[in-house]
Order: structure tokens, then sequence, then C-alpha cells
């Protein structure tokens, strides 16, 4: 089956059929040609208000489902997008500019997130409690109602999947808001997939859009919870405006993710891992290493070989070259990546290789003895910019590390692992790896950070899903009516 080849998808919004969306159309274009893939429908507030009557009713018979028929719709789901990979792979390179290997492990683990959502619904959903009366009192988990999703361009299918997956297989429905530059691969093709594996009409809706939408989404009454991916500014807007509505927002925002290289590892195997974790995706990945802070007996002859291994990189049309970076997602991106860059030369770094661009294709680049002042040290950089500082002192790098607003991710290279251990305790980040780099993901595993990075895990395994998308019930049962004093 071709999921998007026969063009139904285009001009369109999806809300259990391909609809007009009332805002009309836009152009989606290839970053790396700036060739119009085709018009993707917009949706408005008004969209998003029609969008939630309809997934009120519709909820409500998904949910009283038996839970094998929604387990089986998630796994027939994941079947589909392993099935269809090629052509998903295609949009992912024409559209976010992902390479293949950066596609095969979108499609690969987005699936993967339909398999374990899958188990969702025959986990145990409550606990017997205690009571001092005499009557049947327990606990349950309940489907929240309906999920507003608002997921961004950079990994635009797992990053959107992660939470429609487990939301569906617990009853919920879900109004999905892909970033309007990735709403082919990270919006029609999920409407195609669950139409096909079973999902009823109003169940997931998918409305591409501006701002205007998710605010929308975050303030409309029907839905009771937001899963938010994104930007830490635009994420704190989404959290207070939440809060004044009194609805839950999980929140998995920016990062400034350090990679610490201790004086004890190999140079040469410590870069590689360093430029896959700056590199990959062309940096455009929020757990991706935006700090190597390597330790100084090490940190001139680890700069150097981080600057070999990526200066020949190629950097081309992911779609038709076989290229080891893609371009950057638009030129407003680029120009702030690059502004990093030459801010901070200015602050007093060096540039190793790299710091030029050509259109949105931009070099890969490493910048020497980087001032903790400098802007591509202090800011999250999304982009192929591996700033590397040295320290002196395990104290010195855990007060470097734990010294920006951010606590996503950590990498820890060392030869002693358990003192790496020691040192992450003191460093607050949601995600820890020792002697691997920061960009790590699986579906099994809970994923969220702390601080500026976002409100904790909500996403992944069992126990965070079922937290994420469920209330809790309290339920007790009296075989006869109790006397009262009146």
């Amino acid at each position: 089956m071709a999921l998007l080849e026969d063009g139904a998808w285009r001009g369109k919004v999806w809300t259990g059929a391909w609809t007009d969306g009332s805002g009309g159309t836009y152009p989606a274009v290839e970053p790396a040609t700036g060739e119009q893939l085709g018009e993707v429908g917009q949706a408005t507030p008004a969209d998003v208000e029609k969008a939630g009557a309809r997934a009120v009713q519709a909820q409500r018979e998904w949910a009283a489902l038996p839970f094998e028929q929604r387990a089986a719709v998630l796994r027939r789901a994941g079947d589909l997008l392993t099935a269809n990979a090629e052509e998903i792979k295609g949009w992912l390179a024409r559209e976010s500019g992902a390479i293949q290997p950066f596609g095969d492990f979108q499609v690969h683990t987005s699936a993967q997130e339909c398999y374990e959502a899958s188990a969702l619904p025959s986990h145990p959903y409550g606990e017997l409690l205690r009571s001092g009366s005499p009557r049947l009192s327990f606990a349950r988990r309940v489907p929240a109602g309906v999920v507003g999703v608002i997921a961004p361009f950079n990994v635009p299918t797992i990053l959107a999947i992660r939470a429609i997956a487990p939301a569906l297989a617990l009853g919920n429905a879900v109004i999905l808001k892909p970033d309007p530059r990735t709403a082919i691969s990270g919006g029609a093709v999920f409407a195609r997939v669950f139409a096909e594996a079973g999902v009823p009409a109003g169940v997931f809706q998918v409305l591409p859009g501006g701002a205007d939408v998710g605010e929308a989404l975050v303030v409309d009454p029907t839905v009771r919870v937001i899963a938010f991916t994104g930007s830490t500014k635009a994420g704190r807007a989404v959290g207070a405006l939440a809060g004044q509505h009194l609805k839950r927002a999980h929140l998995e925002l920016g990062g400034n993710s350090a990679l610490i290289v201790m004086g004890d590892v190999d140079v040469t195997a410590a870069a590689s891992v360093g430029a896959w974790g700056t590199f990959a995706h062309s940096g455009q990945i929020c757990m991706a290493t935006s700090r190597h802070l390597v330790h100084a007996s090490i940190a001139e002859e680890y700069t150097q070989v981080l600057a070999d291994k990526v200066k020949d990189l190629p950097v081309g049309d992911p779609f038709r070259d076989q290229a080891a970076l893609g371009p950057i997602i638009d030129a407003g991106q680029r120009d702030r990546v690059h502004g990093l860059v030459t801010s901070s030369v200015e602050a007093g770094a060096t540039v190793r290789t790299g710091g030029t661009y050509e259109g949105l294709f931009y070099r890969p680049t490493v910048l020497g003895d980087v001032p903790v002042h400098a802007p591509a040290y202090q800011q999250e950089i999304f982009g192929p910019v591996a700033p590397v500082t040295p320290f002196s002192s395990v104290d010195e790098v855990a007060a470097l590390a734990a010294g920006t607003e951010y606590g996503l991710s950590l990498g820890i290279l060392t030869r002693d692992v358990y003192a790496g251990l020691q040192l992450a305790e003191r460093i607050p980040a949601g995600l820890v790896h020792i002697n691997d780099q920061t960009v790590n993901d699986e579906a099994v595993a809970p994923f969220g950070g702390v601080g500026a990075s976002g409100t904790g895990s909500r996403h992944g395994g069992p126990q965070a899903n079922i937290e994420a998308f469920t209330e809790t019930q309290w339920v007790t049962l009296r075989g006869d009516l109790p006397a009262y004093p009146f």
C-alpha cells in the first residue's frame, strides 16, 4: 500500500476523512532544493473547536471498546509504519532533511512506540485500597479524555507518535497539531496509518497550523491534556496557558546537553562518540551534544581529532545524494546558528573547521577554547556546531555541566564508570549515559528533562505513559445502603 501517493491529503486536514481546513492552504517546501512538494490544508482555531466536539463523542465510544481491540489497532499501526518505511523515509528526507539512516531510525522507533503502546490496554490499571468502612475501595486509571499533541519539525514522526500511540491505546482521542514545516511526514502519514489501522472517525485528527492553532488547542475546554515538544520559550507559554485553564501540560523542551570527556579515555574513540552526538541530523535534535567539556590534558588533541573527523563529511540533499548532514530546516534557523558561531568567535572561541554555509547547507563546525560566556556555550544551538571547553578538575566540570538552566541529557566518557556515575549524581539531567553520547531514545525508556528542559519523564515505558494520559479515580462499593444521622 502506498500511504500518500494518491494525493488525497493535498490541501486537506484530517478529521477522520480528508476535509478542507478553514484557513485555506500553504505550500510544503523541500529545504534542500526549495521545491514545492504540495499544498497542505491549514487549520484555524475554528477547526480546533469543531475537532474537539467531534473528539468528545468519538472518545467515549473508543474507550468503551474491549481492550483487545484497541491493542490490535496499535499493532496494525506499527505494522503499517514498517511496511511503508521507504515511502515515509522519502518524505522525512525531503521535508525535514533527514539522511537515510536517521529516517530508518525514526520509522523503526515510531513502529516500536506503537508496539509498546499496544501492551498498555491490558496493563493492570488499578489497586485495591484499605478502607475504615465496610466497603470495597479501589483506585483505577481512566482515560483523560481528549489529548492535544503539539509536535515539532526536527524529528516529526517520533516526537508525535510517542504521545499519540499511548494516548490512543489508553482510550483517549487525540488532536495532533504538527509543525507546518513537516505536516506531511509528521501529520498526513499518521492520518493515513491510523485510518488504515482501524481508528474510528473523530478519534484521531490532524490539524496543521501556526501558533494560533496551538493556542486554541491548549485553551479548548474539551482538551484535557497537552503533550508539547518544542522550544523552551514556547513551552513556557504553553505551560502558563494550560495552568490558567486548569489542565495538565507535559512539556519536553530544549537542551544544552553536555558531554564530559575525562582525561583517561581513548581520544580518537571519544571524538567519534562526540561527533555523532553533535552532528547527527545536523544537530537539530533536542538531546544533541551542545557542549563538549574535555579534560585539559587532552582538550587540544580531542579538538583536533574531532575537527579532522568531520571536516570532510558530505553535506547535501539527503533525498538524492549520499549525505552525512542534510540542510538546516529554514533560513531563519540557519542564520541563528551562524550568529551563535560568529558571536562566539568574537567572544574568544576559535574555528577549527566549518563556520560557513551555502544555502541551507551548514558545514560541520568545531569551535575550540570556547569560553563559558560565549553564546554557543550558553545557548541551545540546534545546528551542526561542536563547542569544546576545557576543564581541570571533577569539581570544576560538575559545576560547568550543571551551570545552565537546562537539564535534558548528559553523557560522560571515562574508563572509571563508577566515578562517572558519581559525577552524574551532581548534575541535574533527565537522561544520563555513561560512556555514550547524549542522543539516545528507546520506546521502552522514560524520556524527559528537568529545569528549562521540561517537566520530567512524560513519555516512554508503561508507568510514565499511564500517568501521562489517564486520570486516577477512587471508587467504593457497598452491599447495602449505610445509615446516617440525618
